[in-house]
């Protein structure tokens, strides 16, 4: 039986990478104050600022993935899938209980997220390469393939941040840090699909 540990620690990488791009891109877009320049130590605080937000970023960003990840990979070796999704939804329902985040519609939508991760990630295991890109091409095979599985992601990120920001009063800060994170992933997925395809 084919061992898919190389592939799954191909992806985990990737995605990743991605997180810390998304992040890093996101805080590095946001403008200097003027306290940067008449405090000395500022910098030092802001970096120090700004490596917690690209942390906490990946964090958020990776938790279902890694369910879906793990997921996928049992589901290939044979798992039941349903027991699989009932035990990711308790996990994930633990994770948002602890970041004060207890909404069923929150719940929902990262579980539909979670179903069509679990679906990627089972092409990219089942995959051939020595790169994450390589195991997308590989899977995907074409531009356009590859695309409308970005583009139902998208959808349902979507209704994540939307759920996000009800549970915040749709606060203009939290729509502000939701779209620009938002737009710093579509960015990045169309460099890394130019890379690809």
């Amino acid at each position: 039986m084919r061992d898919y540990n190389k592939e799954k620690a191909l992806v985990l990488d990737g995605e990743e990478s991605f997180a810390r791009a998304v992040a890093l891109g996101v805080t590095v877009k946001r403008p200097l104050s003027a306290w940067h320049f008449l405090l000395p130590g500022m910098f030092i605080f802001d970096f120090l600022r700004r490596t917690n937000e690209i942390k906490r970023y990946s964090d958020l960003f990776l938790f279902p993935r890694k369910l879906a990840l793990n997921g996928a990979l049992e589901i290939i070796q044979g798992e039941d899938r349903e027991s699989i999704l009932s035990r990711a939804e308790e996990q994930m329902k633990a994770w948002l209980l602890s970041l004060k985040l207890d909404s069923d519609r929150l719940l929902q939508g990262h579980m539909e997220e979670i179903h069509l991760l679990i679906d990627h990630y089972s092409k990219l295991l089942r995959a051939e390469g020595n790169h994450y890109t390589v195991l997308i091409k590989d899977a995907y095979k074409t531009r356009e393939q590859y695309e409308t599985y970005l583009q139902q992601l998208t959808t349902k990120e979507q209704e994540v941040d939307q759920a996000i920001a009800d549970l915040h009063g749709n606060a203009e800060h939290i729509w502000e840090r939701l779209k620009a994170e938002a737009l710093q992933v579509a960015e990045l997925r169309e460099k890394e699909t130019n890379r690809i395809f």
